[in-house]
């Protein structure tokens, strides 16, 4: 998106052999085998899998879709690129205006190239007798503005001198707006009316994609002076884009660049910035503040649900117990010795979790994979995440389910041939 305006299976039943009698009998061969009802317990411990292995898929959408701007560049504007405590805290700040932009422009010295955006939303687009059927970003800018949103020119020209000079009625069209106006036919020469008003199309840029579900391609621009006389207000203000000549020099940059404008905008000594300075890294990792306390939330409700999971597997496990007594002094009579019982039953309960943690990873997996192809990015496999959650899956599985295999273990052989 242009725009300059600126997260019913059973426990393992294997038959006793009476040709083995040696090997001792494992549960449920003898009589009605207990069907516990785990898909609820299955609900839960998914629940608690299925956030660690969607989350990479997120980040790595998140990342993509802030990373707009060109390399060894950064903004200078009014506004936070993202807040999420509001505006009125920096409502009160002054616009930068065009005055301050080429003021700065002129003093500094460091900076490979210094340009200048502004924009607004929706407006009336047409093309004879064609309309833009969705809103349509109107943006303004100079001869560097393209080079800073990461893109080309895929025909015809860019701004010149003549053009920002006297306001010219001159636009560049992303490739939606060529898509829709122009499907068959070269849009270069041709005049399209922007709320009423004529402008001639001068070139086009290459094709952007999408960042976040919207479209990068779905812009006009018109010179920054002209869009200035259409539609400044009071409230206008613009965005200057800062290229530092290389990696080690962007620092030096930005630091002349806040000194020249802290000067230019009189910003008293020892009082913060009245601007912010806009980066890729930057946005990114303000996002990342922001996702961290969903991740803590995330973590403490999976914490939350694997303790509920837990509690549910002791319990349909105890349950298994009281239903198969007889089953387990059978099995004791023939010889099956108390590490036989002990284990049989911590294997069905590492059972429980571990399905209920493969469905939650595939879920996790399968909703990661759908919020790449919300963003349009490429897929991402978590198998650390995913390896992780079936071994916590399996510990909860065996913490939860010692005590009841501990009490079937320690069953009396004589009491529970005799239970009814």
């Amino acid at each position: 998106m242009f725009d300059p305006e600126i997260a019913t299976a059973e426990p393992d039943t294997t038959v006793v052999k009476s040709a083995a009698p040696a090997k001792p009998p494992t549960l449920g061969a003898i009589g009605p085998t207990f069907r516990p009802p785990f898909w609820k317990l299955i609900l839960v411990v998914e629940e608690s899998a299925a956030p660690r292995t969607s989350s990479p898929l997120l980040e790595s959408a998140v990342a993509s879709g802030l990373n707009v701007f060109a390399t060894n560049t950064f903004i200078v504007q009014k506004y936070p690129e993202i807040n999420f405590s509001g505006r009125s805290k920096y409502r009160n700040r002054k616009n930068i205006t065009i005055d301050q932009y080429k003021k700065l422009r002129e003093r500094a010295k460091i900076p490979l190239l210094i340009s200048a955006a502004d924009g607004t939303g929706s407006r009336n687009v047409k093309y004879k007798d064609k309309k833009i059927n969705k809103s349509t970003q109107i943006a303004g800018g100079d001869d560097g503005t393209i080079r800073f949103y990461n893109t080309t020119l895929s025909d015809g020209r860019n701004f010149v001198f003549n053009d920002l000079h006297y306001s010219k009625n001159v636009c560049i069209l992303g490739m939606d707006i060529v898509d829709q106006l122009f499907p068959f036919q070269d849009p270069i020469g041709k005049k399209i009316k922007i709320d009423g008003l004529e402008y001639s199309v001068i070139g086009t840029t290459t094709r952007m994609g999408e960042a976040f579900g919207e479209s990068k391609d779905n812009f006009i621009m018109m010179p920054l002076s002209t869009f200035n006389q259409r539609y400044s207000n009071k409230w206008s203000s613009i965005r200057i884009h800062i290229e530092s000549p290389s990696e080690e020099l962007y620092d030096k940059t930005t630091d002349e660049v806040i000194g020249l404008l802290r000067s230019i905008r009189k910003v008293p000594p020892g009082t913060e910035n009245d601007f912010e300075i806009v980066t890729n890294e930057g946005m990114i990792e303000q996002f990342s503040g922001f996702t961290n306390g969903i991740k803590l939330f995330a973590l403490c409700v999976s914490v939350i649900a694997l303790i509920v999971a837990g509690i549910g597997i002791m319990n349909i496990m105890l349950v298994s117990v009281t239903e198969r007594i007889k089953q387990i002094g059978i099995c004791k009579a023939i010889g099956a010795t108390k590490k036989d019982i002990l284990i049989q039953f911590l294997m069905e309960a590492v059972f429980l979790s571990q399905f209920g943690g493969a469905i939650g990873v595939l879920l996790g997996i399968g909703g990661g994979n759908i919020v790449s192809i919300i963003f349009k990015i490429p897929a991402i496999i978590p198998i650390d995440w995913a390896i992780i959650g079936m071994g916590v899956c399996s510990l909860i599985g065996i913490g939860f389910g010692i005590y009841p295999a501990w009490r079937a273990s320690n069953l009396d052989p004589i009491e529970s041939l005799r239970f009814e």
